[in-house]
């Protein structure tokens, strides 16, 4: 599961035993070594599944970690890209991995996903591998500052992946993964908010259509389909339409199921 340059056993049960802030910050240097990352192959679906949405001016990668998300941006974005991560060691990695270059310019900010510390100054947000570090109660708070640091007609994207059925040695895998975690919050303080089966497709898309924001779900090819023909992958596009999108423009085209 983890390489010669990932963490050790010892490594992950300190982080496990920190807080989430502290703990990232002790996992940072090797993250990128770990399965947690967000694999290329996803970054690159969702690239291609929003390049038609765009162009975009400024974009936000949310809870950014080392970076991968904002590198991805960088590619879509033509003013800025900014990554916000509250972890000020995922931060140090991320500018070094994602260097500035030709293109938009880059900022990195501390800050809580909760609180964001920006107004509408985003046409694209987007994240990868963070919804697990909130709690189903949190959500409508999540998503009412995403809706806030959008621009009229911006757009907030992000990737879901269908859960394994119990059949699938995964289901178990999570399944007991998420079982231990409450128990060591039980137990022990502070607390480590990480939870793989606490983010259900149904109501995540209540929530962001509350929080003012209309859906739009499209497959990600080549994850394949599940026994009954549904995607494994999506892609989730929720717009702030409280007002004409961007230029007073039609509305850019939609995402293919």
């Amino acid at each position: 599961m983890f390489g010669p340059e990932g963490p050790t056993l010892r490594e992950l049960a300190v982080q496990a035993l920190s807080s989430v802030e502290h703990g990232y910050d002790l996992l940072a240097p090797k993250f990128d070594h770990t399965p947690f990352r967000t694999p290329d192959a996803v970054l690159d679906s969702v690239a291609k599944a929003l390049a038609p949405l765009g162009p975009f001016t400024d974009g936000l990668d949310l809870c950014c970690g080392t970076g991968a998300g904002t590198h991805l941006l960088t590619g879509l974005c033509r003013r800025s890209v900014t990554g916000v991560d509250f972890s000020a060691g995922m931060l140090d990695v991320a500018r070094r991995r994602v260097p500035a270059a030709d293109g938009p310019a880059v900022a990195w900010v501390r800050g809580d996903a909760r609180a964001l510390p920006f107004t509408a100054a985003f046409d694209l947000v987007v994240s990868f591998g963070a919804f697990g570090h909130f709690l189903p109660r949190e959500l409508p708070g999540l998503f009412a500052q995403v809706h806030s640091v959008l621009r009229p007609g911006g757009r907030f994207a992000f990737p879901v992946f269908a859960p394994p059925g119990p059949a699938h040695p995964g289901f178990w895998t999570l399944l007991g993964f998420d079982a231990v975690m409450r128990v060591r919050n039980a137990l022990w303080r502070p607390p480590f908010v990480m939870y793989y089966r606490t983010f259900r497709l149904g109501t995540v898309l209540r929530e962001l259509e509350r929080a003012g924001l209309t859906v739009e779900l499209g497959a990600l090819p080549g994850f394949g389909r599940r026994a009954d023909g549904s995607p494994r992958a999506r892609l989730v596009v929720a717009r702030r339409a409280d007002a004409a999108p961007l230029g007073g423009q039609p509305a850019a085209g939609s995402v293919n199921s």
